[in-house]
């Protein structure tokens, strides 16, 4: 069952969603040849007990770091670690806060350095699918319509849109009903109505879609050893459109202002 959130709830989930949007801007602004992800793990989960939240991930399911730190071609889940970063690697971050009793969940892949053309360009095609993924999580609209905006996009690329890994539904559990993958066809599966919070997230490799695990039974791989990207946002369902919740209050300045010079 989806569950749909009540103005107190969605109140909570917008301070949760600018909460972790500021602990993954202030990574992003971290990321340089030479620093570790373990780094990067450690001040992430300083921020988010400083500012009174949980790091969701660390014990979900045995998970036991406070960001998925996934480098080059590493899909998702990947473990922090102490080896440097280097140039031109892409590194994707996800994280996820528990605050107040509900949960942020957010994403985002950064070039490390300076980057080659083709890694910038799955970068941005990620975001876009991203933005077009949030743009069709309408009321009225269904889930088929959120996979079928990203598909259409990656595949105008090339990329391979994993599968295996979807987008969920997210509040008061991380991982909560419907499952969103990242491909499908308009019109099909549950109905979106106002008052619903999605994580959506798609995840693009370079090559083929197909991915394993490493021995370490958390880290996901791309089967080719091209690189993937990844991108995320918690997004909340209302009668006027989508609403994203993982932006910091800059970021939500900047929309606003946006929208007002677009009018």
């Amino acid at each position: 069952m989806i569950i749909a959130k009540s103005a107190k709830d969605l109140d909570k989930m917008r301070e949760v969603g600018e909460l972790i949007a500021g602990v993954r801007e202030a990574l992003r602004s971290m990321v340089e040849p030479g620093i570790s992800t373990m780094e990067l793990n450690n001040a992430a989960d300083k921020m988010m007990r400083d500012a009174g939240a949980i790091p969701t991930f660390i014990g979900y399911h045995g998970f036991p770091y406070a960001i998925c730190a996934s480098v080059n071609d590493e899909i998702v889940h990947g473990f922090s670690k102490t080896t440097p970063l280097k140039e031109g690697d892409i590194l994707s971050i996800d994280m996820a806060a528990t605050y107040n009793g509900f949960i942020g969940d957010t994403a985002t892949t950064i070039p490390v350095g300076e980057i080659t053309d083709e890694l910038k360009q799955l970068i941005r095609v990620t975001e876009e699918c991203l933005h077009f993924g949030i743009e069709a999580a309408r009321v009225g609209n269904r889930i088929g319509d959120i996979g079928w905006a990203v598909q259409q996009h990656a595949e105008k690329f090339g990329y391979g849109i994993v599968r295996d890994y979807t987008g969920h539904g997210i509040g008061r559990q991380m991982h909560e009903a419907p499952q969103i993958p990242n491909y499908g066809r308009p019109g099909t599966k549950e109905k979106i109505r106002a008052g619903y919070c999605f994580a959506i997230e798609p995840m693009l490799n370079m090559g083929t879609h197909e991915t394993r695990t490493l021995s370490d039974k958390w880290t996901v791989v791309t089967v080719d050893g091209l690189p993937s990207a990844h991108a995320e946002h918690t997004i909340a369902v209302t009668e006027d459109g989508p609403e994203i919740l993982t932006l910091t209050r800059e970021q939500k300045q900047q929309l606003r202002s946006g929208a007002s010079a677009g009018a």
